[in-house]
C-alpha cells in the first residue's frame, strides 16, 4: 500500500512559480514510479510529468516541457513538481500518482491514469492573467 499526500498548491499570477510536493508513505526506493497529473473542470485527467529510477528517467507532456520539472528526494520520501512560467491554462487540480506493479510498461504508458493504482487527494493550482 502506498499513500500519497500533495501540498503546495495555491493562487499565482501568470509568469509566477509554485512547487508542489507529494509525501509518499511505504516508499520503495527503486521499483516505484511516479507521475503528476492534472484535471481542469470539464476536462479529462492528463499526465504531465513522470519519473522512475530515482530520477534517472523522466517524461513530460509537451505543454509543460521547459517550464515544469519533476524530481524526487529519496531521503525525504517526497516527490516534487517545480512549476515555472505558469500560464492561466495551467489552472487545474494537480494529483500525484504511484505504482510498482509493471515498471517495464512505464515508458509507454506513464501518462495514462490507468497505469497507477495509488493517488493523492489533489491540490488546487489557480493561475490568473
Amino acid at each position: 500500500q502506498v499513500r500519497l499526500a500533495e501540498s503546495g498548491g495555491g493562487s499565482v499570477q501568470a509568469g509566477g512559480s509554485l512547487r508542489l510536493s507529494c509525501a509518499v508513505s511505504s516508499y520503495g526506493y527503486y521499483s516505484t514510479y511516479f507521475a503528476w497529473f492534472r484535471q481542469a473542470p470539464g476536462k479529462e485527467r492528463e499526465g504531465i510529468a513522470g519519473i522512475w529510477n530515482s530520477g534517472g528517467i523522466t517524461y513530460y507532456h509537451d505543454s509543460v516541457k521547459g517550464r515544469f520539472t519533476i524530481s524526487q528526494d529519496n531521503a525525504k520520501n517526497t516527490l516534487y513538481l517545480q512549476m515555472n512560467s505558469l500560464k492561466p491554462e495551467d489552472t487545474a487540480m494537480y494529483y500525484c500518482a504511484a505504482d510498482r506493479s509493471d515498471p517495464h510498461s512505464f515508458g509507454a504508458a506513464w501518462y495514462l491514469p490507468s497505469t497507477y493504482n495509488y493517488w493523492g487527494q489533489g491540490t488546487q493550482v489557480t493561475v490568473s492573467s
